[in-house]
C-alpha cells in the first residue's frame, strides 16, 4: 500500500510508463463532445442565420419560395438597400437573432440540427482528439530519440512548438473529411427551418447534379478554416501549459487555457468560416431558383465578393456568436478530455504499481520457501 500511495499528484500525462491507450482516449473525448454540442448549438444556429442573411443580400435574387418555412427576402440590386421580410425579419445582431428565432419559431428551433450535430460530434471528436494525441506523441517520441538521445525518456523534454501545430493540422484534415457530409446537412438545417424530408430532397438534388462528391461541398473552405484553427489552437494551448508547467493543471486551469486558445484561433479564422457557410447553404437552391445547381464559386472569389460588398466587416459576420460559441466549447472539450486523460493515467499507474507490488510479494514468498 505504501507503494500505491507514492503515486505523484503531478503525473506527467506524457509519461510513457502510464500513457493512456487509444480506447481510453476515445472514452475521454466522448463526454465533452455531448456536453459541448448541447451547449453551443443555439449559438451555432444564430451564427449561421446571420451569415445566411448576408449571403441572401449578396445573391441579388429575390426569395419567393412560399412554403411557410423560409424567409421571403428581396434584397435591392446593389445589396445595400432595405429588405422586405415575411418571417423573422432582418437580424441586427446576435441577441436580436436569438430573440426573433425564439419568438417566431419556438425556443426549440435554437437547437435545429442538434441530431446531426450529435451524430457528427462523436465520430469527429474521436477522430480528431485521438489522432491528435497519437500524432503528437509519435512526433515527440521520434524527435526525442533522434535529437535528444541523452534524455531518459520522451516525457523528460519540452516538445518543440511545431509538434502540436503539425499534429493538430493533420488530425483536423482527417476528421473534417470524415464528417463533411454530416456537416453539410447540419449547416443546411440551421440556415433555414426545414424538415428532414426537405433536407433529403436537397441532398438528392446535390447528388443528382454533382455526383456523390457533392456531399463534400464546401470541404475545401472548411479545411481552409479548420486546419489553421487547429494549428493556432493547439500551439496556444500547449504554450500556455508550458508557461505554467510548475503549477497544477486543474480542471479550472484547463478551462481557462482552452477558452483563451480557442478565442484567438476563432477570431483569426472567422473569414474562412463565413466562406464555408456561404458555400454550403447553396445546397438545394434548384428548388428555389428553378435552375440547375452549379458548384459554388472558389474561396477567394467569395472573399473578394464579400469584401467588395461589405468591406472587412462583412468578412467577420457572425464573429461574436462564433467566439462566444468557440471559447466555451474549446474550454469544456479540452478540460473534459484532459480530466479523462488524468483519470485513466492514474488508473494505469495504480494498476502498474499494484502489479509491481504483487510481483515483489510473490518473489518474497518464493524466497521464504527456499
Amino acid at each position: 500500500m505504501n507503494k500505491l500511495s507514492s503515486i505523484p499528484p503531478d503525473l506527467d500525462l506524457d509519461d510513457p510508463r502510464f500513457r493512456i491507450k487509444p480506447y481510453q482516449q476515445i472514452v475521454a473525448s466522448c463526454t465533452g463532445a455531448f456536453i459541448t454540442s448541447i451547449f453551443v448549438t443555439p449559438l451555432d444556429v444564430v451564427k449561421i442565420r446571420l451569415q445566411a442573411q448576408q449571403k441572401a443580400m449578396l445573391s441579388n435574387k429575390c426569395f419567393l419560395y412560399c412554403n411557410g418555412l423560409m424567409d421571403h427576402l428581396c434584397p435591392c440590386p446593389n445589396g445595400k438597400g432595405s429588405v422586405w421580410t415575411n418571417g423573422n425579419g432582418k437580424f441586427t445582431g446576435t441577441m436580436d437573432a436569438l430573440m426573433k428565432i425564439s419568438k417566431n419559431e419556438g425556443i426549440l428551433s435554437l437547437w435545429s440540427g442538434l441530431s446531426p450535430t450529435l451524430v457528427l460530434a462523436v465520430p469527429a471528436t474521436i477522430a480528431y482528439f485521438v489522432s491528435y494525441e497519437q500524432l503528437r506523441l509519435h512526433f515527440k517520441d521520434t524527435y526525442n530519440k533522434k535529437y535528444r538521445k541523452d534524455r531518459i525518456n520522451a516525457a523528460s523534454i519540452e516538445q518543440p512548438f511545431w509538434i502540436p501545430m503539425v499534429a493538430g493540422a493533420i488530425a483536423r484534415i482527417w476528421a473534417a473529411t470524415l464528417v463533411s457530409p454530416l456537416e453539410l446537412i447540419r449547416t443546411k438545417m440551421q440556415s433555414q427551418k426545414l424538415s428532414y424530408a426537405e433536407i433529403m430532397q436537397a441532398l438528392k438534388t446535390v447528388v443528382k447534379y454533382n455526383g456523390i462528391t457533392g456531399l463534400w461541398m464546401g470541404l475545401s473552405s472548411t479545411l481552409l478554416r479548420d486546419v489553421p484553427f487547429s494549428a493556432i489552437y493547439w500551439l496556444n494551448y500547449e504554450t500556455i501549459k508550458q508557461k505554467f508547467r510548475g503549477t497544477q493543471h486543474s480542471f479550472t486551469f484547463n478551462l481557462a487555457a482552452g477558452a483563451i486558445a480557442g478565442s484567438i484561433a476563432a477570431f483569426l479564422t472567422v473569414p474562412f468560416d463565413v466562406v464555408k457557410t456561404h458555400r454550403q447553404i447553396e445546397m438545394g437552391e434548384k428548388e428555389i431558383y428553378s435552375d440547375k445547381p452549379r458548384r459554388s464559386s472558389g474561396t477567394w472569389t467569395i472573399i473578394r465578393k464579400i469584401y467588395n460588398q461589405n468591406g472587412v466587416k462583412g468578412l467577420f459576420t457572425g464573429l461574436i456568436p462564433r467566439v462566444i460559441k468557440v471559447a466555451p466549447a474549446c474550454a469544456i472539450m479540452i478540460a473534459t478530455f484532459e480530466h479523462g486523460k488524468l483519470f485513466f493515467q492514474t488508473y494505469n499507474a495504480t494498476r502498474m504499481l499494484q502489479c509491481d507490488s504483487d510481483l515483489q510479494y510473490l518473489q518474497h514468498k518464493r524466497n521464504s520457501i527456499k
